[in-house]
């Protein structure tokens, strides 16, 4: 069964920078994105990447973060 933990300080988004983690994005309690991966981050804005070409703005105040490990 998959574990879920909630992406909230500085480090958990770097880590899950630097292990490449998959992670599940929802806004106003729907997932707009799932099975991504954090690429970079700012204090506004968490940038993802699903596909070669395939990039999101996901802006940080307004979204919450989540870590799926399988």
């Amino acid at each position: 069964m998959p574990t879920i933990r909630r992406l909230l300080t500085e480090q958990d988004f770097q880590e899950a920078v630097d292990r490449k983690l998959s992670v599940r994005i929802f806004r106003d309690n729907h997932m707009v994105d799932s099975s991504t991966c954090i690429i970079r981050f700012t204090d506004d804005t968490v940038i993802t990447q699903k596909g070669v070409s395939e990039l999101t703005y996901h802006p940080r105040s307004d979204s919450q973060f989540f870590e799926l490990r399988k």
